[in-house]
């Protein structure tokens, strides 16, 4: 039976990153994912690549290390990730101040410009002029998440790395157990979004990991066009994470909702003329919750509607994936105490941003070289 150096369980972007900067690096990797098509938070998520949002030393200089990466990464994995810049538009809501949303964002590496009514349905014609009192722009990245994930797991396979579809039952201290085998390795890397939790749990540990039931309306090419990508100025998904992380132990009561449901109205064309409307997020402590989707298609046309009013009667296909978070906006990294080989690298609130310089020098940091941005987010 072959012993790998590393397995990384989960394919979406963050598990698929990781994988082929450590097969980069000299490492025999197994990555295991679960779906040939995940349907994970990569797959539905808008793209967007919030550059411009660090509000911290440590934050500021992994923003600038993303963009940077993302400027030469189609080439270096010899693919096309779709990565662009463009027009963010945060729409402030009828009831809200425009100033005082506007310097919320002060803190921000570039903090958006705040715009009129006017000024912001001249940069977003699909806007609904009543149902706002303005807005701010500022420059943002964008990609497209399922082939950049793709891209990524190509070049890992070139790399050396080997990849099998198969569903990670449990974590053990020298590999995992699948549904079809299971698998050795002196490192395990628990890379799985809003099933980490689950998962390491499985393996006798509990820590500080969430997760949201996010959902979305997939709108096929249409002939509506979007200047812009659209989000709420004031989006409520931070304060819904905030409060359903104060007492972890109701996490761990299957089915609890944590708080009500919330909606943060935002919208994406990519450059196939497809759309993605969401996004609704709930905080359930059951992965595996059901959830009403007529209910919620209903509930989300009808919100994105009165903001972008040509989108909310397009035919689409609602989806539903898991999101996970941490209790600070910070990621969990890291070897997990008391559980060795067994690491986390999992949590990420600014995903396609943080993931590919943390990637890099989290494969960099398990060679033996020092990091003091990874010596600082270990768990």
């Amino acid at each position: 039976m072959k012993t790998y150096d590393w397995i990384v369980v989960g394919g979406g972007i963050t598990g698929a990153a990781l994988a082929y900067e450590l097969a980069k690096t000299g490492f025999s990797v197994l990555l295991l994912e679960q779906h040939s098509r995940p349907q994970n938070a990569t797959r539905y998520s808008y793209g967007g690549l919030a550059y411009w949002s660090g509000s911290t030393p440590l934050t500021r200089l992994l923003c600038e290390e993303a963009i940077a990466r993302y400027h030469i990464l189609s080439q270096e994995l010899d693919a096309d990730i779709q990565f662009r810049e463009l027009d963010l538009l945060l729409t402030i809501s009828a009831y809200n101040d425009p100033e005082a949303t506007a310097a919320s964002y002060n803190d921000f590496a570039i903090p958006p410009r705040l715009l009129s009514i006017q000024e912001a349905c001249e940069l977003e014609p699909q806007l609904n002029r009543e149902a706002i009192s303005g807005a701010l722009t500022v420059k943002h990245g964008h990609i497209h998440p399922e082939k950049t994930a793709q891209a990524y797991i190509q070049a890992f396979k070139r790399a050396g790395g080997e990849m099998q579809i198969t569903q990670v039952l449990q974590v053990l201290q020298d590999g995992v157990q699948t549904t079809t085998a299971t698998f050795h390795s002196a490192n395990v890397v628990v890379c799985a979004g809003g099933l980490s939790r689950q998962l390491l749990k499985s393996a006798g540990v509990s820590i500080k990991l969430y997760f949201t039931h996010a959902e979305i309306i997939e709108i096929p090419p249409v002939d509506v066009r979007l200047r812009t990508l659209v989000m709420p100025a004031n989006q409520q998904r931070f304060q819904l994470e905030a409060e359903s992380t104060q007492v972890d132990e109701l996490w761990d009561e299957l089915g609890n909702e944590l708080v009500p449901a919330i909606l943060d109205v935002g919208a994406i064309q990519f450059q196939d003329g497809s759309i993605r409307i969401g996004q609704i997020s709930r905080a359930i402590a059951d992965p595996h919750a059901k959830v009403n989707s007529d209910v919620s298609e209903q509930w989300l046309r009808r919100s994105v509607g009165q903001i972008l009013p040509a989108l909310e009667n397009l035919p689409g296909t609602w989806y539903h994936c898991l999101v996970a978070f941490s209790s600070n906006q910070l990621p969990l990294i890291g070897a997990i105490p008391g559980l060795e080989g067994v690491h986390v690298f999992s949590g990420f609130s600014n995903p396609l941003v943080l993931i590919p310089p943390l990637a890099k020098r989290f494969a960099n940091f398990a060679t033996g070289q020092e990091d003091e941005i990874i010596t600082q987010m270990l768990i």
